[in-house]
């Protein structure tokens, strides 16, 4: 029986969900899962649907959500699902929600010099499975100043130079509960998630949250 995955993507048109939609759908299926392809937050009050569910991706920037949808997305992956994905469409949607933040793990609150900052980004460990053999490189797009869990394991990093110095998390993971959270702030659009470097992180962040790796 193949593994499940459901993307939802959505919210501001700026980030161009619905190409990155297609770029992790096109990923995800190259893994052999079995992808739903949704654009609409009523997907997470599918109770049959939300329980077949290996993997959620969520690509969503800012906007809204209610509790009639968040509650399922919530408690599916404190039970054992895993979440995966990257920039706006994981740590900057739903501003309000403030559990939601927690599960995953960060919050974007700035992007000092805004699009087309030249910066690197550095992995933590030459020996982690999620960066093995990607090594450090180079960035042209927004620099994410976040705000973070204490409790998250960080796999690479970006400095910020002119905030003292500041080794910001670039990609990290944590659980919720039973269930395992990557999150990699890279991926402002479609040309950046499709970059090589962005787009190996996210298709073993992939693996890693369902449990595939």
């Amino acid at each position: 029986m193949s593994r499940q995955a459901l993307i939802v993507w959505g919210g501001w048109d700026g980030h161009q969900p619905d190409q990155v939609a297609d770029i992790f759908a096109g990923v995800l299926r190259e893994e052999g899962f079995e992808v739903t392809v949704s654009d609409t937050l009523d997907s997470f009050k599918d109770e049959a649907l939300m329980a077949a569910q290996d993997l959620i991706v969520p690509i969503w920037t800012m906007g809204t959500i209610e509790k009639e949808q968040l509650r399922p997305l919530l408690d599916t992956v404190k039970a054992g699902c895993g979440i995966a994905g990257c920039h706006g469409g994981m740590s900057d949607a739903f501003r309000n929600e403030v559990e939601y933040q927690f599960m995953v793990g960060g919050q974007w609150v700035a992007h000092p010099g805004n699009d087309g900052v030249r910066y690197e980004v550095n992995m933590t460990s030459s020996d982690d499975p999620l960066t093995k053999g990607i090594g450090d490189f180079e960035v042209s797009s927004e620099q994410y100043y976040m705000h973070v869990d204490p409790a998250i394991t960080v796999h690479a990093t970006t400095t910020f130079a002119d905030y003292g110095s500041v080794k910001m998390p670039v990609v990290w993971t944590k659980t919720w509960g039973e269930g395992r959270v990557f999150h990699n702030t890279l991926g402002h659009q479609a040309n950046i998630v499709a970059m090589p470097q962005t787009l190996e992180l996210m298709r073993r962040g992939f693996l890693w949250a369902a449990r595939e790796a």
